[in-house]
């Protein structure tokens, strides 16, 4: 059998929330609720949700909600997403950054994982892609080799948010709302995958 066999398998599809519905969510992570003063309806779902808090006065929160509501791997891919959207604004020595972060979404490795980490942890500020970075290290697993213990569920979209609201602030002000409708048409998407 050729070592290329096992390439052209069909790999399961990838899950891209948390089981949790938004209520749920709200009640399993607490720090959600600090962040979010919106509240769920006792029967809405993360679709309906995410609509009506774009539609809020404070569409920010829509960011919040979609990083705590996407699974934590899920979650990166979009912040990645968001933040390359936005490459213009992101200073140049942050590049090194989300270029290894795009590897390890092309191909995740645990290896991979704890140096984007260490890199993070040891950067002299927290730009958007270094916070995108922490996100990254504490998404799917221990957060260093010597660690296995995995991260409070809050740690990954905390980090997350604060990645994609601060690439935004960056924004000149007639331009974030431009910014901010394609980063939550990017994440209705995740929304409709589910």
């Amino acid at each position: 059998m050729s070592e290329d066999r096992g390439l052209d398998t069909t790999r399961p599809p990838q899950r891209m929330l948390r089981d949790a519905e938004p209520s749920e969510l709200f009640a399993a992570i607490p720090q959600l609720g600090d962040l979010v003063k919106l509240r769920p309806r006792h029967d809405e779902n993360g679709l309906h949700f995410l609509a009506r808090l774009r539609a809020s006065t404070t569409p920010e929160e829509a960011v919040t909600f979609t990083s705590f509501a996407a699974s934590p791997s899920a979650a990166a891919g979009w912040g990645y997403e968001c933040l390359r959207l936005m490459a213009d604004h992101l200073q140049a020595h942050e590049r090194p950054m989300m270029e290894s972060i795009a590897t390890w979404l092309a191909a995740p490795s645990t290896r991979l994982r704890h140096e984007i980490m260490r890199e993070a942890l040891w950067a002299p500020s927290r730009s958007p892609s270094i916070l995108l970075a922490l996100a990254v290290g504490w998404s799917t697993g221990g957060p260093a080799p010597n660690d296995p213990e995995r991260a409070p569920p809050h740690k990954t979209p905390v980090a997350l948010n604060s990645a994609v609201l601060s690439c935004l602030a960056r924004a000149d002000l007639s331009r974030r709302s431009f910014y901010l409708a394609r980063f939550l048409d990017m994440a209705e998407a995740l929304f409709r995958a589910y």
